[in-house]
């Protein structure tokens, strides 16, 4: 009779104490509550990665720029580190341990982010690995020293350097607005001009149509153009975006050109490029008219712009 009544009264007992001490680890262990921070309200950046000094970013008008050069920065990987800051979610607690290395946290592996708007700080974390799933990254808040893991691939949005963050696009034209485009090889010089056609504009049959204009054919003084060479060179010039930017060189140490492109429309832009050397074996130095910094075009991108002047014209 006795073991009949222990028994069951083991088995509460038990139950209790499971049930008080898993209450305590819930409570010990909830997570800290990051408010969802939109991306339009942060105004600055900083990205701190071991071995190099920090990037520092802020906003300017409409985009980003990376000081103190005042580089443009990329608006596409700009908006994925403004989003992934903005929406920063916990998922779970790791590690109390402080044995930070196993999780990509040491100090010397750790990519440090701090964001503000204008003057407050509003996040200050540090990321670590990618957790095994590959969705989910390990990081640090400021003021604690657990180790937690967030939603999404961090490691991969924050682990950028200076040359990643620069917007690479060098050179832009709408081919419809150009009104005339120059070519200078070193050895020959030809200017194409695109030639209005006048056409009826109105359909009021009572009266003569009115004449506007459209754009038509490419002309020369040279001879006839080959049309689909010009397209061509309109098209790699719409966007054109570089490999990398020059460092340690200004614009005034580039001199003599191998080949010289001017576009004319409401404005008039250039594109400057200059012949490979040993430290550029495979990429031509380039500069631009709206750019502030010399780069590199890989030599299938700089063939696409450099078309043989004599070929232009039949």
């Amino acid at each position: 009779m006795k073991k009949e009544y222990l028994i069951p009264a083991l088995l509460i007992i038990g139950l209790s104490l499971y049930l008080v001490f898993h209450e305590q680890d819930r409570v010990q262990y909830e997570l800290p509550a990051l408010q969802e921070w939109p991306a339009s309200e942060i105004t600055r950046m900083e990205i701190s990665k071991p071995g190099g000094p920090a990037l520092v970013l802020e906003r300017k008008n409409d985009g980003w720029i990376l000081l103190p050069e005042a580089y443009p920065a990329e608006p596409e990987k700009m908006s994925d580190l403004l989003e992934a800051t903005g929406s920063l979610t916990l998922t779970a607690l790791v590690s109390e341990s402080q044995n930070y290395e196993r999780y990509g946290l040491a100090k010397e592996e750790r990519i440090g982010v701090k964001a503000w708007a204008r003057e407050k700080l509003k996040r200050d974390f540090e990321v670590g690995k990618t957790a095994p799933s590959s969705q989910h990254t390990f990081v640090l808040l400021a003021g604690d020293n657990r180790v937690f893991q967030a939603r999404e691939n961090l490691k991969a949005r924050f682990d950028q350097s200076l040359e990643d963050l620069r917007d690479k696009t060098v050179f832009k034209v709408d081919p419809s607005g150009v009104e005339a485009v120059e070519l200078d090889d070193g050895k020959k010089r030809i200017t194409l001009v695109r030639k209005a056609i006048p056409v009826a504009v109105g359909t009021d049959q009572n009266k003569e149509p009115s004449l506007g204009q459209t754009q038509g054919a490419w002309e020369s003084a040279e001879g006839k153009v080959d049309e689909p060479k010009v397209n061509q060179l309109l098209s790699a010039l719409s966007s054109l975006k570089c490999r990398a930017y020059i460092y340690g060189q200004k614009k005034s140490d580039f001199t003599a050109p191998v080949y010289t492109v001017r576009v004319k429309g409401m404005e008039e832009h250039s594109l400057l490029l200059f012949a490979r050397n040993e430290e550029h074996k495979n990429d031509y130095p380039v500069l631009s008219s709206q750019n502030e910094s010399p780069f590199l075009l890989p030599e299938h991108q700089a063939k696409q712009i450099m078309l043989p002047v004599e070929q232009m014209v039949r």
